[in-house]
């Protein structure tokens, strides 16, 4: 195999790239490198002098990994062996965490329905994960038969990505092919939450489900998901008299520690005080049909959203936001590693004000 260093002029920019030529095949890798097109100064001719000094260090660099038989794989055995085989392990290693590893249960399968799925290490390269994007995005269908969400998409290929990152530190792969792909972008999604006036008529309605209610109220009142809520137990709920009721517990989802205040008002939908390993919400479940029942509860409270469990979650959030908490504080209370994810919730509050302020017309 040989590589050779290439120009491309494109937009008025000359991009370099290296042409990688065996046995009648080609590949290229884009450097991410730009010469001035017709320098005019000395200023500019030293700038492409340099630049291409780059781009023929990383040519020759990749040239001599060939020479080694490497081409950016370690042994033969290793970049022969099957993508899918060991994207199926590290979906194993993940079966703890019931989240995550449905998630990647999930990105296997569609996979497994690619035509082209079932490749060697070898073989994985920018076109083939181009083509894994574009049939997640307009080929891969739900067990309904609709296509994917973008959000579905983006989550799925990132598992290909990681799985790729991790053969790396396997020692699988030398360099991570995903790298120079750019991301499958993820869709707004719409985060449905109760306001402060439908949280309190959804707790004086009905609801048939009674725990459901309860952990429901409870989530909206403390911001805790349903996988941390539904193994949440009595030795769990500690007091002091500096700190008053408050929770201590490891995250299901980030396995980081937290200690959780509680609300006054939360107290109350926890039930009478169990033995220590008891569960705090006994006989909770998640499912098809509670939701369902969460969805009645909310008509009888005069609710017209589509509310499930999670929304609950949301509703802590913006209503903590609305109420004047700061995005920082809200952030840790959440258990969120990043305040970023905190801020989707600061957008939707925005939305509200920008709503609010279109409510006073004039109509001239």
């Amino acid at each position: 195999m040989k590589v050779t260093l290439r120009q491309r002029n494109k937009n008025g920019k000359v991009s370099l790239y290296l042409d990688y030529y065996h046995k009648g095949k080609r590949k290229y890798e884009y450097l991410r490198l730009y010469l001035i097109d017709k320098p005019r100064s000395a200023e500019e001719r030293s700038f492409n002098k340099k630049t291409s000094q780059l781009a023929e260090s990383i040519r020759a660099k990749r040239q001599l990994e060939l020479q080694n038989g490497i081409y950016g794989f370690n042994d033969s055995e290793k970049i022969n062996s099957i993508f899918l085989t060991y994207f199926e392990l590290l979906a194993e290693k993940r079966r703890d965490s019931d989240g995550n590893y449905g998630n990647w249960l999930s990105a296997l399968k569609h996979l497994k329905s690619w035509e082209k799925s079932n490749v060697r290490f070898a073989d994985i390269d920018k076109d083939w994960l181009e083509d894994l994007k574009h049939y997640l995005v307009h080929d891969a269908k739900t067990k309904q038969g609709r296509n994917l969400s973008k959000n579905s998409c983006v989550s799925y290929f990132n598992k290909v990505r990681a799985a790729l990152k991790e053969a790396v530190k396997d020692g699988i792969i030398v360099r991570n092919p995903a790298e120079s792909i750019e991301g499958i972008k993820e869709a707004e999604t719409k985060r449905e939450f109760l306001t402060l006036e439908e949280l309190k008529k959804a707790v004086k309605a009905h609801c048939e489900i009674e725990v459901v209610k309860n952990a429901f109220i409870f989530s909206a009142l403390t911001g805790l998901r349903f996988s941390d809520i539904e193994k949440l137990t009595w030795s769990e709920i500690q007091h002091s008299d500096a700190n008053g009721y408050y929770i201590r517990f490891k995250q299901k989802k980030t396995k980081g520690q937290e200690t959780l205040p509680i609300a006054d008002d939360a107290l109350q939908f926890m039930g009478e005080r169990k033995e220590g390993n008891e569960k705090v919400f006994k006989d909770l479940t998640y499912s098809d049909y509670n939701n369902a029942k969460i969805r009645e509860w909310m008509i009888r409270a005069g609710v017209e959203k589509h509310i499930t469990f999670h929304c609950a979650r949301h509703t802590y959030a913006t209503l903590q936001l609305t109420l004047g908490t700061d995005i920082y504080t809200v952030s840790k209370l959440l258990g969120h590693k990043s305040l970023k994810t905190t801020e989707v919730y600061a957008k939707i509050i925005d939305q509200k004000k920008k709503e609010a302020a279109n409510r006073i017309k004039l109509d001239l």
